[in-house]
């Protein structure tokens, strides 16, 4: 039965068990759980920074098409180096989380210059929704009420595949100018119920994830582990902001 089963790529048995440390007595050197949160809440300050700087720049009139792309772009090349360098990670993760920073403050400014009249708020409830998602997932992991059983892991991983598959099908069709799928940008009844589904499994996800990083500890993975561990979970973080920001522009559309 395998230890790690996680929709994460970036979080998985295989990433862990090949780093393991068997000597005991090198355990203070391996990564722990403290040092994995500690270090996302790290990224997480790199991410605000630079989404500030783009925000601003759109703010002030400038383009940021080429940081949407840079970070979108950047961010996808970093992410899969990581993914196969986890060693790099302690290098790699802080300029995957500037890029992602770019990417979302520019997003993020533009939505809010496109609803400034109908959800002037609708930024600041999004960031403040994925927050204290997060926290809940935390304390319901921490606490035992949710609890990564295989069979939980089995579901979220399946539902999380599926929505891949089905947003790149999508991105396909839209290269060949086949557009017809306003449930996912539209707020119609089917729409805002998609988003609450994709919503609630990159929630879930953060399940998964933690208890990654958790087993990771308990396995004696290597210290810059925790910075590997810190990345994946900014991975979802990330989905679920988007996914919430998608969700709230639905709902403020009717």
């Amino acid at each position: 039965m395998a230890l790690f089963q996680s929709s994460n790529p970036a979080l998985s048995e295989k990433k862990f068990t090949s780093t393991a440390i068997p000597d005991v007595l090198n355990m203070e050197n391996a990564m722990t759980v403290r040092g994995a949160l500690q270090k996302f809440g790290f990224l997480l300050i790199m991410v605000l920074a630079s989404s500030f700087y783009s925000w601003k720049q759109f703010a002030e009139g400038g383009s940021v098409n080429g940081m949407i792309w840079t970070g979108a772009l950047g961010g996808l090349a970093v992410a899969i180096t990581i993914t196969f360098k986890k060693e790099w990670s302690p290098f790699l993760a802080p300029i995957y989380a500037l890029l992602e920073g770019l990417f979302l403050g520019a997003i993020s400014a533009m939505y809010n210059n496109a609803f400034a009249e109908r959800a002037p708020n609708l930024v600041i409830n999004a960031v403040g929704l994925t927050l204290g998602v997060a926290v809940a997932m935390y304390l319901l992991y921490s606490f035992r009420i949710i609890k990564a059983t295989e069979k939980f892991k089995s579901v979220i991983i399946t539902a999380t595949v599926g929505i891949g598959i089905f947003y790149l099908v999508v991105m396909v069709l839209r290269m060949f100018g086949f557009e017809n799928m306003p449930f996912l940008h539209e707020g119609s009844t089917f729409g805002i119920i998609f988003s609450l589904v994709v919503t609630a499994v990159a929630a879930l996800n953060l399940i998964l994830d933690f208890d990654m990083i958790e087993r990771g500890s308990e396995m004696g993975a290597p210290k810059y582990m925790e910075w590997y561990g810190a990345f994946g979970l900014m991975v979802t973080i990330v989905w679920l902001y988007l996914e919430i920001l998608r969700l709230l522009s639905k709902v403020s559309r009717r």
